[in-house]
Formats: structure tokens, sequence, C-alpha cells
């Protein structure tokens, strides 16, 4: 029998401990994983990694990186002035630079300018 594409957990070929998808174990976790339960990396380096084969829009060999639940930090939480920011940088994003109205969506990047705005030149031919 022989081992899995990616299992090497010493590390000697991959140079950190390596994983194949969903076999990694307990104690380590993805960031995604930390923040769900509400945890950041607080400035740990990579513990080990998960590398499978994908087929997906981008095909290839995906990667995600693993870190100790054990040296996990709290998320810090969001101060006023964050929010703050937040808030007017989403209102930006609302903002048509064509008519400079807040529609009340986010502007679509693929037009750069509101639909309506987008659509005026179709209407006026």
């Amino acid at each position: 029998m022989s081992c899995p594409r990616f299992w090497d957990p010493d590390g000697s070929r991959y140079g950190i401990p390596t994983y194949p998808y969903r076999l990694a174990p307990d104690g380590l976790a993805t960031r995604r994983q930390l923040r769900a339960q509400q945890l950041r990396p607080g400035g740990q380096n990579v513990a080990a990694q998960v590398l499978w084969r994908s087929r997906r829009p981008r095909p290839g060999i995906r990667v995600a990186y693993l870190y100790r639940l054990d040296l996990a930090k709290p998320v810090r939480p969001m101060t006023s002035a964050k929010w703050e920011a937040l808030a007017k940088a989403n209102a930006a994003r609302r903002l048509c630079p064509a008519c400079g109205l807040d529609r009340g969506y986010t502007i679509p990047t693929s037009l750069g300018v509101c639909v309506s705005c987008a659509d005026a030149p179709a209407l006026a031919a």
C-alpha cells in the first residue's frame, strides 16, 4: 500500500508538515476556521499545510495553511473608528462616479458606473 500523495507529517518532502485534504490532525486550524471560533493566528508561524488537487476554476494544487489552536489569540474587537471607516468605504462603493448619486447598492466593477448610467447610451440610440 502506498502513502497518499500529500502525506508528509514530518515535513521532509514539503518543508513543513503536510497533510491531504480532510486528514489534518486535531489542534490545527485554517484562518477561516480560527475566525469561526473568534480567534486569530496572533503572529504565530504556519504550523502545517493541507494540499489537494483542484479541478475548479483555478485548476492545480491548492494549499491551506494551518495554525495551532493553543497559540491562537482572541480576535480584536472593532473600535468605533474602524466601524466608521468601514461605513465610509461601503458608502463610497455605492456612489456612482458618473451621476454622483448614492444608488443604494454596490456599483458593479464590471460596469464602473451605476446600471442606469450604463444603460443610458443604449436608451439614447
